[in-house]
């Protein structure tokens, strides 16, 4: 078999070098450190985990337990190795960081089908298959060279607005309408709120804890799109004047325009999933689902993905990429990690073995895995790859991204577990028919 080129030994990096080599195939691994380190990294190691040491719930009903019980289907190479490092978290995967990069780097170093070459990579290979994963914090000159290729379709900050499920709005508390009449009536879901209600969201707003931001991040992230708690400290009324205002919208349960509107909008084709517009933040997670609760229609509403700002370099995958998560105009390339487009720990292991799984394929003559959409990989792909959004946001795992069921129940754990028993037998199903 040809060997192929992984650049960046991040989880994906790692992940797809260790699933090419398992398979008899010669890797190249490209690692910038130790001669350059980004400035979120500490250490010398392979797949260092720089945030939290949680890889998230390990239960089969939830998304990421889901995600992980198809990727051991699909050999992952990092899952077997972060479970022999795993601390107590309770429902969770989490891991020792330190004992897992090690044992990671340990079992890239010693493979003697990948040599690790440590350089700083530069520009994009003009030949031979690459698995690119050079995370979200890809900068310099790779970082032009892929805006050439691309015509610019890279996002430098991820100023991302929470995002919730359909089914968890309430919908006494809620209407469709377009400001002015302009629009589908259902491009909006709004989220009327009298002035006591929007006083008492506006006092926890104001005073919920931030996210404490890394340096390199602080100097740039505000200038393109403010956090709304920082809109809302300028002033009482700034953000009902802005993002919340009423104006062009009568709720129908009173005939009248409402004192503030949060106004939420399709994330996907199904509208399974809204965007909260305008609600771009950096509050701790917890915060937001206390502070953004306290708005009335999303009192039990369910987040799939919070908001967030920070440094993050990925690629307009709809633009850019095809529905395996190659380069459109270079097609040997695979995108991993969070470059593509996903968002989550997993989520970028799992992209690296796809893309060594796809390039092992077409080296054997065959066409690209396209995983059913009933998987969460599928799921997950598609939603990154096939996004109908001119700005994608980076997508995790969740639920909200799978095709609806068949007569779903109304019991919420009933319907995890049926979604998570579909997805599995779809994905047997699939692999036992291309295998």
């Amino acid at each position: 078999m040809s060997s192929v080129t992984v650049i960046g030994a991040g989880l994906a990096g790692a992940e797809a070098a260790l699933t090419l080599a398992n398979e008899g195939v010669a890797v190249t691994l490209i690692e910038q450190k130790p001669i350059r380190r980004s400035p979120a990294h500490h250490s010398d190691l392979f797949a260092e985990v720089v945030c939290s040491n949680s890889f998230k719930s390990d239960c089969p009903t939830t998304a990421s337990g889901l995600l992980k019980c198809e990727m051991k289907r699909l050999g992952s190479a990092l899952l077997p190795i972060a479970y022999s490092v795993r601390v107590p978290a309770g429902g969770s995967l989490a891991v020792d960081r330190n004992l897992f990069a090690e044992a990671v780097t340990e079992k890239i170093r010693s493979n003697p089908l990948i040599t690790v070459v440590e350089k700083e990579q530069t520009e994009l290979p003009e030949g031979g298959y690459t698995v690119l994963c050079t995370g979200p914090l890809t900068d310099g000159a790779l970082y032009q060279s892929l805006t050439r290729l691309t015509g610019g379709d890279l996002h430098f900050y991820d100023a991302a607005a929470p995002i919730v499920t359909a089914e968890s709005i309430d919908s006494a508390c809620s209407f469709s309408e377009s400001r002015y009449g302009k629009g589908g009536s259902d491009d909006y879901l709004n989220c009327p709120m009298t002035k006591e209600e929007y006083e008492a969201f506006y006092e926890a707003l104001i005073s919920a804890e931030g996210v404490v931001m890394k340096e390199f991040e602080r100097s740039e992230i505000f200038e393109g799109c403010m956090p709304i708690e920082v809109m809302a400290k300028r002033g009482k009324d700034t953000v009902r004047f802005g993002p919340l205002k009423p104006v062009g919208l009568t709720d129908p349960r009173t005939g009248r325009r409402p004192y503030a509107v949060v106004q939420l909008r399709k994330e996907n084709e199904e509208g399974s999933l809204y965007n909260l517009v305008g609600f771009q933040t950096n509050l701790l997670f917890a915060e937001q689902k206390r502070v953004f609760s306290l708005i009335p229609a999303l009192k039990n509403a369910e987040f799939v993905k919070y908001g967030v700002m920070h440094r993050n370099t990925y690629l307009n995958a709809p633009r850019c990429l095809n529905p395996d998560f190659s380069l459109q105009k270079m097609p040997h390339v695979f995108v991993g990690g969070q470059l593509s487009g996903v968002e989550g720990y997993m989520e970028s292991v799992l992209t690296g073995l796809v893309a060594a799984r796809n390039i092992l394929r077409i080296m054997q003559g065959k066409e690209p895995f396209r995983f059913p959409l009933q998987t969460m990989t599928g799921a997950l792909m598609h939603a990154v790859a096939c996004s109908p959004l001119e700005h994608p946001q980076p997508m995790n795992a969740n639920f909200g991204i799978l095709p609806a069921l068949d007569n779903p129940p109304r019991d919420k754990a009933k319907k995890k577990e049926l979604y998570s028993e579909r997805a599995l037998q779809a994905l047997e199903e699939y692999l036992t028919q291309e295998e």
